[in-house]
């Protein structure tokens, strides 16, 4: 959830309410130079002048075990510019001007492992640091302080002007990653290695490869081919809803999919060893196994057969059987080719999500537990990893899993990825376990980054940049021995609604700038003002590279308020980053760069189609707005609860229902209430005896979320608060497993009635079905909106 802001503004000397839910400001301060580099260094200072960069640069150094680097940057701009500066071996004394010099100095002062220092003259450029790594991170900066416009291959200028600068710089977590999930959509291997350029610009070091999972098995493996001959390829239904497609059918053949050959892995290995990426390779067990099943189906529970999934599906109950030793035996034959392609220490091997129903009743699961004396099948499950962790310390490696790992007791020398929150990462390194943090709440780019209806199709979810610059790896409530162990965070990229590279980068910009800095600078350094400066540019620079980023900070957000003496309602717009130009209308149509400034509240005194675009320079830089503001009898109204709704779903408290605003098809905007399990109670006082005839309520459906729509709502009356009179009683036509996310009205018209006080109670179905994945949990009932006229 975005933050909540329910706060008292004042304006003209008026006092209002305002609620509403938006992402936290970022104030751009323009009197104060920026040195736009992403993340932000640990010190910088703008000193007067500029290096003049040109064709006639010289590369130097005398280390011969950095010349990769020096080469790197010496080929990066003969790629760009079509300019190979000349790179010699030669002390600094023997230079004359304009070059660039880099050194490695294991002894500096100040710094730590990947650290650097950059110092920018009139006619020299020095880059220090204490290793290689450190070095390239030293040119990714140096990079970023050129113009954006270097980036575009192709100009005709022969001159760049590099400011004059001071940095010394150093990361906070030696683990800053991202996860790219190439088994739910297959990517290119030129398209990963793009991928790996993204990472190691932002100055991230360890690439998440999750390489197989129910859709995909992704890695040629030479003694189990099936793996990729039969696990690499499902059938198409890309034509279709990702949750609703149909599973394959016998005589259908298999068409979508690919996999990488063991050369094309060692080929990207290099690659990412070039820019100081450590690739994780993933291999998913004992759950998410469809499509190795498809293939070797004698290694579950039942025998099959089985067929890769073509979309999502839950609960997926086909997973490795963990009673047969052969089962085992395949596993470890295949990570023993796994850890011969890639050459990093940490092996990752999923464990999360695993439906172990057929455990309960697979006679060789049940042998295996009374063998081992295990009394539960999440037991089963801690045997499943510990054995598999033997295996791979055995190679000298170590075991990374989702936090489920942690279910029947941690294997003793596992790391463990945190993604539920950050209770298991907590646990974890409580017990003496290292820790990467990734919770959805800031990490998962596959959620929605601005209101679903101006945004492509996603999972679900709401993550907007401002949270994920927020997001802090490391809890307060760890002791300073117990911090030691998070190593870091890092984001992760899951494909179920991200079939194209495009798409890829869309969701990934500039999401990733935001978690690079939250993992690279220090808490101290972290500024909303000072990241913002450094936004423009960096935009600037993902439009030099013609990336297909999103814009969704211009969209406009609205907010509403009411002048609780004069009863004028008001509304309130803004972008993520404030300062913007913004234009709207209130007829409905389309805004353009003629359209009214915003610049104070908007007074409306009767309803309106609000309609809103952020611009730049006479251009539309954001998608549009469109908001139905409806003022009714309600509008501003207090709204009682009975029963407490969720904390983390308010919709901004007892306004939430009466403050014009509709909730999307997005749970988390803002807008909406949430109850868990428990029914909605709402009474409205509307302070005095009001002809009534019609009320209106809408509830959100969204079942893949556990949102189920009410069984019934009931509108009643009141003149006194305590005595009230049904007027109108609406059941769900809908069937409770109706799947299309949507946003159902229940409206009543009735005779006209005079009263004061309205109620309405609508009916949480209670518990998710049985047929439902959540079977059992409580449900959730989302309302927005109450409307009585």
């Amino acid at each position: 959830m975005e933050l909540k802001i329910v706060r008292l503004l004042i304006l003209s000397g008026v006092m209002f309410l305002f609620s509403c839910s938006i992402p936290q400001k970022l104030i751009i301060k323009e009197s104060k130079p920026v040195i736009p580099v992403i993340p932000k260094p640990f010190t910088a200072e703008l000193k007067r002048g500029s290096f003049t960069f040109s064709g006639k640069t010289i590369f130097a150094f005398t280390q011969p075990d950095i010349k990769e680097e020096v080469n790197f940057l010496a080929d990066f701009i003969l790629k760009k510019q079509g300019i190979r500066p000349s790179v010699v071996k030669k002390p600094i004394s023997s230079l004359g001007g304009n070059f660039v010099f880099f050194t490695l100095n294991p002894e500096m002062r100040n710094s730590a492992a990947e650290g650097y220092r950059l110092e920018v003259k009139a006619d020299r450029i020095l880059i220090t640091a204490k290793d290689k790594a450190g070095l390239f991170y030293g040119i990714q900066t140096l990079r970023q302080l050129l113009p954006p416009e270097f980036e575009n291959p192709g100009s005709d200028r022969n001159e760049w002007q590099i400011p004059c600068v001071i940095i010394e710089d150093r990361p906070r977590y030696p683990w800053r990653g991202m996860m790219l999930d190439v088994s739910r959509h297959f990517f290119s291997k030129e398209f990963v290695k793009k991928f790996i350029d993204y990472l190691a610009f932002h100055k991230m070091n360890y690439f998440h490869w999750h390489l197989c999972d129910d859709q995909g098995w992704r890695i040629e493996i030479k003694k189990y081919p099936k793996l990729t001959e039969v696990g690499a390829w499902r059938v198409d239904r890309e034509d279709q809803p990702w949750r609703t497609r149909e599973e394959q059918k016998p005589g259908e053949k298999a068409t979508y999919g690919g996999f990488y050959t063991q050369d094309d892995i060692r080929e990207i290995v290099e690659y990412a060893r070039r820019r100081h990426v450590t690739i994780v390779p993933e291999i998913e067990m004992p759950g998410h196994t469809r499509a190795a099943l498809a293939a070797y189906p004698q290694f579950s529970c039942t025998g099959g057969p089985f067929t890769v999934l073509p979309g999502g599906y839950w609960p997926i109950r086909d997973i490795y059987c963990a009673g047969k030793d052969s089962t085992f035996l395949f596993l470890e034959d295949i990570l023993k080719e796994v850890m011969d392609l890639f050459p990093g220490k940490y092996i990752h091997i999923g464990g999360d999500e695993a439906d172990k129903a057929n455990w309960e009743i697979c006679p060789d699961c049940r042998r295996r537990m009374k063998e081992e004396n295990l009394a539960s099948v999440e037991e089963l499950q801690s045997y499943f990893i510990r054995r598999m962790e033997k295996f791979i310390n055995a190679n000298g490696r170590k075991l990374i899993g989702w936090d489920e790992i942690l279910q029947g007791g941690l294997a003793p020398r596992a790391t463990v990825m945190s993604w539920r929150g950050y209770e298991g990462g907590i646990e974890a390194a409580r017990s003496g376990h290292d820790v990467i943090m990734t919770p959805t709440s800031h990490c998962y780019f596959d959620y929605y980054q601005g209101p679903r209806d101006l945004e492509p199709e996603a999972i679900g979810g709401y993550l907007p940049l401002s949270k994920v610059y927020r997001f802090e790896p490391t809890p307060d409530s760890l002791t300073a021995e117990e911090a030691k162990h998070v190593l870091g965070g890092q984001a992760n990229l899951w494909t179920e609604f991200i079939p194209t590279p495009e798409q890829a980068e869309y969701m990934t910009f500039p999401r990733i700038a935001a978690m690079s800095e939250a993992l690279w600078s220090f808490e101290k350094n972290k500024d909303w003002d000072d990241f913002a400066a450094r936004l423009t540019s960096y935009l600037q620079r993902l439009d030099a590279l013609n990336i297909n980023y999103a814009r969704s900070v211009f969209n406009v957000i609205v907010g509403t308020s009411m002048n609780l003496k004069t009863k004028d309602f008001f509304i309130e717009l803004q972008t993520e980053i404030p300062d913007a130009e913004i234009r709207f209308r209130l007829d409905g149509l389309a805004p353009d760069a003629n359209s009214t400034l915003y610049e104070a509240p908007i007074v409306v005194r009767r309803s309106a189609e609000l309609t809103a675009a952020c611009f730049k320079n006479g251009k539309r830089i954001s998608k549009i707005t469109n908001k139905s503001l409806i003022l009714h009898k309600a509008t501003g109204k207090k709204v009682l609860f009975r029963n407490p709704y969720a904390e983390k779903y308010s919709g901004g408290g007892e306004y939430a229902l009466t403050n014009c605003l509709n909730g999307s098809l997005n749970f988390g905007d803002g807008n909406w209430v949430g109850f868990h399990q428990v029914d909605l109670e709402a009474t409205i006082d509307l302070k005095e005896p009001t002809i009534i005839g019609r009320i209106v309520s809408s509830y959100l459906n969204d079942i893949s979320s556990w949102i189920f729509l009410p069984r019934r709502v009931d509108y009643q009356i009141s003149d006194d608060g305590l005595e009230f009179k049904t007027v109108a009683v609406i059941g769900n036509e809908l069937p409770v497993n109706y799947s299309e996310r949507m946003i159902k009205k229940f409206d009543a018209t009735f005779q006209p009635v005079k009263s004061r006080y309205v109620r309405v109670l609508a009916k949480n179905v209670g518990v998710c079905p049985e047929w439902h994945p959540g079977a059992g949990d409580k449900a959730w009932l989302f309302i927005d909106e109450i409307i009585v006229e």
